[in-house]
């Protein structure tokens, strides 16, 4: 009978994805709008930037996993290096929400070195991470639960993200946006490396590798080329992060260059009713507030809530169902959800935070922990096949697809943008509106939907799960 893990363990493990969340969900909601609106670069070159950038991140991930495969110390294959980069990764993620007083030319250079850094850095965190939730336990039940919880922790994260970051900027910035997302960023940077620390001393590593000895590289390659659900994954992960990629960098634009800012303020105006005036007490209807950045964040709250719904809804049913089919089945309503954004009329504020709940209630239920719970079933069904485990590299070549996927989302988004005819801090033609609308919700559907289709071919459902995991049981147990 497999360990159980305590829940001890099992946030002390989540912690580490929040950590992390505090800066990735920046740089996927707000990085677009800091570089074009507060930093001072165009559209297109922080399209250019992002797939710079990104792609070097995902070249890193594969030496990453090679790496921490072939890692062994006390502590483990993968714990040491959460510890070993955390606080790198606090000072780069500072670092790249900084704006430095150099002329154009410079703030590019800056912004190229800084961000390629955070994502070499990301990689060295997030690999061996990732690969650590497929060695805490072998039990499907409880990887279920520990993936749960860890993306309970990833959406309180991107809550704060969503629902505070913008009124810190405002408040720490006093008009300075620039300064604003300087002392916001040192906060979350701070407690990101806090978090780390504690998943590094509260959890364990239980699952071994077969043999001693190590598998050389080339097998490793080959054996991730051979393993069919790894490819649909590594496809899936790519196109849900380009999705990922062009919609998140967008909506905050949407919020503040397409929506109707006296319907806005209505909205903020039922809320401060509903919430005994805190909203004006806040300061976020005061004649100097941020309107768009204030409706953008109290409607993600909303979402965020009703993400965390979803995730704690995944879980019973992918224990019930499969982690494939209520993962396909959720996109397919994510998708709906997302595409139907382009009904949206300026002035129809609530229609706005309708369909972004429900969007986000699907993609909790879909996309936030199960994809990553199935990356430890696909490096189960490599060492089922082969009866060698390579978890590191499996998680790592996974992570490439989120890299290049944001990559090519991100390179999209400001290319769009510039497309439309997008003005920084102006108010938009017609054109750029409807163009900002587009990239919202039918640009990013498109690549959503492939990723579904691809999911019609992945093998591993319930009935393979328990064949897996009880014949992998067995295995261990007589080594």
């Amino acid at each position: 009978m497999a360990e159980k893990i305590s829940m001890k363990e099992k946030v002390g493990f989540s912690l580490g994805d929040g950590a992390a969340n505090f800066i990735f969900q920046t740089i996927m909601l707000l990085q677009l709008s800091f570089y074009t609106d507060s930093f001072g670069i165009s559209a297109a070159a922080a399209g250019w930037l992002f797939l710079v950038a990104r792609l070097v991140g995902a070249v890193a991930d594969p030496v990453i996993g090679v790496l921490a495969d072939r890692t062994d110390t006390r502590w483990g294959k993968f714990r040491p290096w959460i510890l070993w980069t955390a606080v790198p990764f606090g000072i780069i993620g500072f670092l790249a929400f900084t704006t430095p007083d150099f002329g154009p030319s410079g703030k590019l250079i800056y912004a190229y070195i800084t961000y390629i850094l955070l994502m070499i850095i990301y990689s060295a965190n997030n690999v061996p991470y990732s690969a650590l939730s497929g060695v805490i336990t072998g039990d499907m039940a409880e990887r279920n639960s520990i993936s749960s919880i860890r993306f309970i922790f990833v959406t309180l994260a991107t809550l704060a993200i969503q629902g505070f970051a913008l009124p810190m900027v405002n408040h720490f910035g006093e008009g300075d946006s620039a300064k604003g997302y300087q002392i916001t960023m040192g906060i979350f940077s701070a407690l990101a490396v806090i978090f780390m620390f504690i998943t590094f001393f509260t959890t364990k590593e239980r699952i071994k590798p077969a043999t001693k000895e190590p598998t050389p590289l080339k097998q490793d390659i080959m054996d991730l080329l051979k393993n069919r659900p790894w490819l649909i994954m590594f496809l899936v992960f790519t196109m849900m992060f380009i999705f990922q990629g062009i919609r998140n960098s967008i909506l905050l634009y949407f919020f503040k260059y397409y929506l109707d800012k006296t319907s806005m303020i209505s909205m903020l105006e039922v809320f401060n009713k509903g919430l005994f005036g805190l909203i004006d007490k806040l300061g976020m209807l005061g004649p100097n507030a941020d309107i768009a950045g204030n409706a953008f964040s109290i409607i993600n709250i909303i979402s965020q809530l009703a993400c965390i719904i979803g995730l704690i809804v995944s879980r019973p049913l992918a224990n019930k169902f499969g982690k494939r089919d209520v993962f396909r089945s959720g996109l397919i309503l994510a998708v709906l959800f997302a595409t139907l954004f382009i009904f949206i009329s300026p002035t129809n504020v609530g229609l706005t935070l309708l369909l972004q709940t429900l969007f986000q209630f699907m993609w909790g239920l879909a996309a936030m922990s199960l994809p990553w719970a199935m990356m430890a079933d696909v490096a189960d069904f490599s060492e089922w096949k082969n009866n060698r485990r390579a978890t590191a590299i499996t998680f790592a070549g996974i992570i490439i697809g989120l890299k290049v996927g944001l990559a090519i989302g991100g390179a999209l988004a400001g290319s769009l943008l510039n497309m439309y005819g997008y003005v920084a801090n102006v108010e938009q033609t017609a054109h750029t509106q409807f163009g900002i609308k587009m990239i919202t919700s039918i640009w990013p559907s498109v690549f959503l939907v492939a990723g579904i289709i691809l999911l019609f071919f992945y093998q591993i459902n319930k009935s393979t799960e328990i064949k897996m995991q009880n014949e992998l049981a067995d295995r261990r147990k007589s080594q």
